[in-house]
């Protein structure tokens, strides 16, 4: 192809790029898809085997609508794929009634009608017995709650994009994306390649190609581990949900019952969170501090889990002032459009995420609701909220 054969290109493939890639491909846009490594690679957010998704958002009711599409469209690049990527376990929001989660969990099934039931410490021994919960903590069960094969999506994503006419350039960085009027041209090696407009998912990597984002988004060292179960029936997939707990000032933790014979996955939303300086460098090792916070809250929270530590391992979140998303053009730019969106909570949303993207690169708007998710409300945000 030559230099200005592109509708649009789309960089970085993974959770959010990949998505937004076979969305164009099957709109039948002429569009390449450019990622500096390789699918879910180790230095990306898109690995580690399982991600929750749930409908009852504790953030904000909003997002809401954008899970029921997300569903949609996991369940329809599950049969236009033959992948297994979404698994309905229920989900278990933990905490006591007036916490963030529990709250928020409420308010958005009563706005939206979701099916969910409320467990008292005395309920959860009960149908739930690998956690132990305080006399004054309650759980809300959430039906449609479980979890997301990140792998598998990815890799379903990308099957479905070559297979309508996509182009991939695996190993390829974009080392500058220049817009002008007409469209963008994008720098990687000695080839310049020509787009009619740019999609720019580059997770860690962000900042280097929209420095406008340099001071906004940071990404940040996550760690999970996987235990041994000490009662396997109780921590079984179909017996335990996935759940989300709030541990009050502390901050929040999540997990996921044993699966696929790994063991049952722990992690605390943002860790320590600990700045990566070089996105580019290897993850560093987990180290006692890390292992003994999640070895405490297991033991402490879930007993009948608590066994042998089997591995630990580190990921990215990218955050953003607010923890919301970026979905937006760019300023001044109409050619470029910018997805940050991650936050440590957008793995979830990659399918509707991809639709919105090739909304806004396609047609320049979307119908779905993505007004707080634009450059407005992030510079509105990071002059309300704390750098990290």
């Amino acid at each position: 192809m030559t230099a200005s054969d592109y509708d649009v290109a789309v960089i970085g493939l993974g959770a959010m790029g990949s998505a937004a890639l076979a969305h164009l491909a099957a709109r039948g846009l002429r569009v390449v898809g450019i990622e500096a490594f390789s699918p879910a690679h180790g230095l990306s957010s898109s690995h580690g085997d399982s991600r929750i998704i749930r409908l009852g958002y504790f953030e904000d009711p909003s997002y809401v609508p954008l899970l029921r599409r997300a569903y949609e469209n996991w369940r329809r690049l599950e049969a236009e794929t033959g992948a297994d990527i979404l698994t309905i376990t229920g989900v278990l929001q933990i905490g006591r009634p007036d916490s963030p989660i529990v709250a928020g969990t409420l308010a958005s099934c009563r706005a939206y009608g979701l099916d969910h039931e409320i467990l008292d410490a005395e309920a959860m021994a009960r149908r739930h017995p690998a956690f132990a919960l305080d006399p004054d903590e309650i759980a809300v069960f959430e039906t449609q709650g479980g979890f997301v094969r990140p792998e598998t999506a990815v890799t379903a994503h990308l099957a479905l994009a070559r297979r309508e006419g996509a182009e991939l350039r695996m190993a390829a960085r974009v080392t500058a994306i220049e817009p002008d009027d007409a469209g963008v041209t994008l720098r990687l090696g000695a080839e310049p390649l020509r787009a009619r407009r740019v999609v720019v998912a580059t997770g860690p990597w962000i900042a280097e190609l929209v420095p406008a984002l340099a001071a906004l988004a940071t990404p940040i060292r996550q760690v999970v581990a996987w235990y041994e179960p000490k009662d396997a029936a109780a921590t079984a997939l179909g017996t335990m949900p996935v759940f989300l707990r709030d541990a009050g000032p502390v901050g929040s933790f999540f997990g996921f019952p044993a699966l696929d014979g790994a063991g049952v996955k722990i992690g605390k939303h943002a860790h320590f969170r600990e700045p990566i300086g070089d996105p580019d460098a290897p993850n560093a090792a987990v180290n006692e501090a890390d292992t003994a916070l999640l070895d405490d809250f297991i033991s402490r929270r879930l007993p009948l889990a608590a066994g042998e530590r089997r591995a630990s391992t580190t990921c990215r979140y990218t955050m953003l002032p607010g923890e919301d998303f970026l979905l937006d053009r760019l300023p001044g730019e109409p050619n470029v459009v910018v997805a940050s969106p991650c936050s440590g909570h957008g793995y979830k949303f990659a399918s509707v995420v991809g639709e919105i993207l090739a909304d806004l690169a396609q047609d320049g708007e979307t119908r779905w609701p993505v007004e707080a998710f634009s450059f407005r409300a992030l510079r509105d945000k990071a002059a309300a909220v704390p750098a990290l």
